[in-house]
């Protein structure tokens, strides 16, 4: 059966730059939309900062490892006509995580609901119900997020000025701060910092984070914490199979070196390497770096002085550790919260600096997956959140590496660090050098309210024709889940503008 419409309109030669999560989604739709599509990579493997690492038996996801809100993957491969149980192997973790408070006093977080609420119970008398009551709210935020906002361009705020969606918008606590909002319902620290933590990740302090991203905790509690067999990576992999499968063409090591110009449209995409014909350009790589290194001043939507003033979410300093045994006392996911949590966010937002004693997370992904380290061995990555921009050096990261590691084996009590066998650090410099990232940062810009929507960098560019853009700078934000959205949103604006 033939689809007539595709046959009558004209194919289009569309450049995305990037083959990361949003630029592998975007080019995906629009390559099953009847396009021609190729993606161009700078790096030598896909996945921008989802790539993986592989060093003596050792399998690391070198950035996300967190897999939330299964609801947007599967949705990925269903609008592209596909199932995803026929690309990934999920399984979901139980315990989804474990927190450490000090040596003597750890919480592991259960895939249970109701074993959850016991938990909170013997914290604080009520919180069991209180968790309920605080949950049923941000399901009421995620499902108006996921179904009214988030898949919106936010071009202009008309597109928010209907009935539905303004009664849906005095429903998402914009101007209330999670702060407030979490401690309605929760006065136990521990409790609180349970609730607390994926802000860490988010790019503000509680007191400067919106209330609505209390749907975060619906996505971690309700939806659950599942794993890809094989890692992270797998999800990249499926991915790009799917979009071959629609005729995307993949070109790595191809950097993009500028554009040409005629009549307000890129007419030819310059790498490294080739010369591209184009009718539309999506850049999935970093937004600044594309308006600010690759555009001519007078093609940009935005000003040095603008991008100096937008409050960036963290960077990390990581570490990918083997060692040649087995560790005990660990989960999958563990969040070590042995310091206080807000003298480190402190440390990233408010006063930017390395901090004296950070809280850090750590991924055993061995602990699920055999497949990723030798036999007898584990799979360890650590990350410290930081402020972005800060001075990287070797010596610098390995006063952390002490740090962290002295803390890590007095947490779990074991000795770890004299059976390490394989060490990689990244960093600041890392992420500017492989992503051309904006201040060395990993996560994109922080989800304050002012940056949230239209208050955005806009996923098209307002002087040329055909230049568009996604990602985790733009709409609708960082994280894995966002910037899969982010792809499919960007590439129903070019099928809207060109079709």
């Amino acid at each position: 059966i033939f689809n007539l419409k595709n046959l009558s309109k004209k194919k289009l030669n569309i450049c995305v730059i990037g083959a990361g999560f949003a630029g592998i989604s975007a080019a995906t739709k629009l390559a099953d939309n009847g396009h021609n599509v190729f993606v161009v990579e700078k790096n030598s493997d896909f996945g921008g900062r989802a790539r993986k690492l592989k060093a003596k038996g050792f399998t690391f996801d070198m950035g996300p490892s967190w897999y939330w809100m299964p609801d947007v993957f599967e949705r990925h491969f269903k609008i592209n006509g596909e199932k995803i149980e026929d690309y990934l192997k999920l399984k979901r973790l139980n315990p989804s995580y474990k927190i450490f408070f000090s040596d003597k006093h750890k919480v592991t977080l259960p895939a249970e609901f109701d074993n959850i609420k016991k938990i909170f119970e013997k914290y604080e008398k009520g919180s069991g119900k209180n968790l309920s009551r605080f949950l049923e709210d941000a399901e009421k935020k995620y499902k108006i997020g996921m179904n009214k906002f988030v898949r919106k361009p936010s071009k202009s705020i008309f597109e928010f000025f209907n009935f539905e969606i303004l009664t849906g918008l005095l429903k998402m606590d914009l101007f209330k701060s999670m702060h407030s909002h979490i401690r309605k319902y929760f006065k136990n620290k521990f409790l609180i910092k349970i609730i607390e933590f994926p802000l860490l990740f988010l790019g503000a302090t509680p007191k400067n984070t919106p209330a609505l991203y209390s749907l975060m905790n619906y996505a971690d509690i309700k939806l659950g914490t599942w794993y890809p067999e094989g890692g992270i990576y797998k999800i990249i992999e499926a991915m790009i199979s799917l979009a071959k499968k629609k005729g995307v063409i993949f070109y790595s090591k191809n950097e993009v070196k500028s554009f040409q110009i005629k009549n307000k449209k890129i007419i030819k995409v310059e790498t490294n390497k080739k010369l591209f014909d184009v009718d539309v350009v999506l850049s999935g790589a970093d937004y600044h770096h594309t308006e600010q290194k690759l555009l001519p001043p007078n093609y940009r939507n935005y000003s040095s002085n603008y991008w100096d003033k937008m409050t960036m979410s963290p960077s990390s300093l990581l570490f990918y550790l083997g060692t040649n045994k087995k560790l005990k006392n660990i989960a999958h996911h563990c969040l070590f919260f042995d310091k206080d949590f807000d003298q480190h966010a402190k440390d990233i937002y408010e006063f930017p600096q390395w901090p004296e004693e950070p809280l850090f997370y750590g991924s055993f992904s061995s602990k699920s997956d055999n497949s990723v380290s030798p036999k007898g061995c584990e799979n360890i990555v650590l990350l410290v959140p930081i402020a972005p921009n800060l001075k990287d050096s070797d010596s610098i990261r390995e006063k952390y590496y002490d740090m962290i590691m002295n803390r890590l084996e007095k947490l779990t009590k074991q000795s770890i660090k004299e059976h390490v066998i394989f060490k990689k650090s990244y960093c600041i410099n890392n992420f500017k050098k492989d992503y051309n990232s904006f201040r060395g940062n990993a996560y994109g810009l922080a989800n304050t309210l002012f940056q949230t929507a239209i208050f955005k960098p806009s996923i098209k560019n307002k002087k040329l024709i055909n230049l568009y853009y996604c990602g985790q700078l733009t709409v609708p934000g960082p994280g894995v889940p966002p910037s899969i959205i982010s792809g499919e949103v960007a590439a129903k604006e070019i099928i809207k503008d060109f079709e």
